[in-house]
């Protein structure tokens, strides 16, 4: 949401170490209970764990394609997924994950027809809707890729803005960083962020603003026959952390909020994020 270059061909194999510097789930129809689900009959010396006696009801969680960090055809859901199922279940909070266009995200968020959202940027228009957790622990890295051999440097946006007849494909839709769109750029709209990298390298724009992962996932996927002519600019515009948000209009929210920040801590803290963040997200 937001100098150095190199190209992606000398980064990875041959690409992808230039977006893979060091450091998307589960379909099923909506569950309209709102109660939390009754646990296993305990013997008669047994006693109930206490996480799930404290645990709160069950959650429609709603989220969108964005590989790699959302992914209903990768294995774990996406490495923004594996985070947030990961703080759900040492909150003992169990949930189900609907995938759906971004806008129908929004809009049910909106009118309370789901219990929140999993993997949303923290924006200060949402919060009367909206209620945030913690960070995921992953951001999205938001920057310009350019093709190979590209001598403009990102470093100074207003200098960028100076150049001559600069067009910088985005996608439509899309919130961007407010630094960039404070700047006022000269923009070129495409469907998706693959038809942006296709519109560079036909020289229909002459930079491209995507996230980091995103580039990664789709010079390794869509793109990768002509992976070698892109480039990243460093430095990124921004990093924008993925979280959590629970519907305002769903009573508990407060509390089903601290339980799941309660787990994030617990996974931060118990080095598992980490662990996710290694095997799931290479690029970060």
């Amino acid at each position: 949401m937001l100098t150095r270059r190199r190209t992606l061909l000398s980064l990875a194999s041959p690409v992808l170490a230039s977006l893979c510097t060091s450091p998307s789930a589960m379909a099923a129809l909506p569950s309209p209970s709102q109660t939390a689900e009754p646990p296993s009959s305990p013997g008669p010396t047994a006693t109930r764990p206490r996480s799930q006696a404290a645990a709160p009801a069950r959650l429609t969680l709603l989220t969108t394609e964005y590989a790699p960090y959302m992914s209903s055809s990768s294995a774990d859901g996406g490495v923004a997924l594996a985070l947030g199922r990961a703080a759900l279940e040492r909150a003992g909070i169990a949930a189900e994950v609907l995938f759906r266009p971004w806008a129908r995200v929004l809009a049910e968020a909106e009118r309370g027809g789901a219990d929140g959202v999993l993997g949303i940027w923290h924006e200060a228009s949402r919060e009367r809707y909206l209620a945030y957790s913690q960070p995921l622990g992953i951001s999205n890295r938001i920057g310009f890729i350019a093709r190979v051999g590209s001598v403009m440097a990102v470093d100074d946006l207003t200098r960028l803005r100076q150049l001559p007849g600069l067009r910088i494909g985005t996608v439509r839709g899309y919130a961007n960083p407010p630094r960039f769109e404070e700047m006022g750029f000269q923009t070129d709209l495409a469907v998706d962020d693959a038809s942006n990298l296709r519109k560079l390298l036909a020289g229909r724009v002459d930079l491209v603003l995507i996230d980091k992962g995103v580039a990664f996932h789709l010079l390794q996927t869509q793109l990768q026959s002509v992976a070698a002519q892109f480039q990243w600019l460093e430095p990124a515009v921004a990093d924008m952390p993925l979280h959590m948000a629970l519907s305002r209009r769903r009573a508990d929210h407060p509390a089903v909020l601290r339980h799941i920040n309660r787990g994030l801590a617990d996974l931060r803290d118990s080095g598992d994020m980490a662990k996710i963040l290694k095997r799931s997200a290479d690029w970060f």
